[in-house]
């Protein structure tokens, strides 16, 4: 081959690479602009969610784990505000009461509720949980209930029982609890109006999306929802029911331990009817099946990271441990202060 001949065969070598590249490069554009596009829809254009198709005003019953405080009573309210009969799980029986009265009073439905500790991985808990919810047309599960770590701590010197704990409340109690009430959706939408659906949803969290030092056992528990919750979607679709992990950055509630609203942080209300309105769409989690952040701002904040440098990036990881070193090293000099004027 003449050294002419060598040159046009390099030079054509070179433009199909530039070509392969440019292509790569429009096809990334492209996915990208559409991701986008779907984001602002889902976040600000969609019509809210009718939920009518899940029973609500036709006798239908929602059952909420961790019902009487924060989010999960949030949850209560504002299905009950939608028609459907409650079945309220909680620890505390006097709150539970007070729910009861106010939502039979306000929104004229049933409300039925149940004092356990969740924390307790007894047979007895979800025996109860099984003859309260028997023979009622459940529609609607929320899987609320969750625990964090006091504050943030080294795995290494977490105690035994907080790890207990939180796998218990966070993984075992929100396994049991579906097994035990999907079944009665599927029967209820198979009985029904074929034009209803059930629907389970289940709280996720930014702690579960990137990993998190110093919340290692939160992080992990909340990661392995996100696994089982999109395996559970696949597993019901067939059965008409839609199943969602719902992801959530920092808001305002006793376990986050903050008490004012900001930009990025809403209160249980905001939050709550932003979930609820959005059901079906996916706000910040294009990339993920069965997947919402439904809050706009905790949406365009998941955006940005996982389009940018990614959730499992070490920059982020760094910046996450930094962030809880910060809250742990404050945390500490209060308890100090705390046990000084005790």
């Amino acid at each position: 081959m003449s050294f002419a001949e060598q040159v046009q065969t390099d030079s054509c070598a070179f433009n199909a690479l530039l070509w392969v590249v440019f292509s790569f490069g429009i096809l990334k554009f492209v996915s990208f602009t559409l991701r986008y596009v779907s984001l602002i829809a889902d976040l600000f254009f969609l019509p809210k969610t009718n939920f009518k198709k899940y029973g609500a005003k036709a006798g239908s019953y929602a059952v909420i784990s961790g019902a009487s405080d924060g989010i999960g009573k949030e949850y209560a309210g504002q299905l009950a505000q939608r028609g459907f009969n409650l079945v309220l799980i909680s620890r505390t029986l006097s709150k539970l009461e007070t729910l009861q009265k106010e939502f039979e009073t306000k929104y004229k439905i049933q409300v039925r509720i149940l004092a356990i500790d969740i924390s307790q991985d007894v047979k007895e808990n979800y025996i109860a949980i099984k003859e309260i919810c028997s023979e009622l047309p459940i529609t609607v599960l929320i899987n609320n209930v969750g625990r964090s770590h006091s504050i943030p701590v080294p795995f290494l010197e977490t105690e035994e029982q907080e790890i207990r704990d939180i796998i218990t409340i966070n993984n075992t109690a929100t396994l049991m609890i579906t097994q035990i009430i999907a079944p009665m959706i599927v029967n209820t939408v198979k009985r029904g109006n074929k034009k209803h659906c059930g629907l389970i949803l289940t709280m996720g969290s930014f702690g579960g999306l990137i990993p998190t030092p110093l919340l290692a056992t939160y992080s992990g528990s909340k990661s392995f929802l996100q696994a089982w919750s999109n395996s559970l979607a696949g597993e019901l679709k067939s059965s008409n029911i839609d199943v969602e992990l719902v992801n959530s950055y920092l808001v305002t509630s006793a376990m986050s331990k903050i008490r004012r609203t900001s930009v990025m942080i809403p209160n249980p209300r905001q939050f709550v009817k932003a979930t609820l309105n959005s059901v079906g769409t996916r706000g910040g989690s294009q990339n993920r099946f069965a997947t919402m952040t439904p809050y706009w701002s905790h949406a365009l904040y998941q955006f940005v990271i996982s389009e940018t440098i990614g959730v499992y990036s070490k920059l982020v990881n760094s910046i996450n441990y930094s962030m809880h070193k910060s809250i742990r090293a404050r945390a500490l000099r209060k308890a100090a202060r705390d046990a000084k004027k005790n």
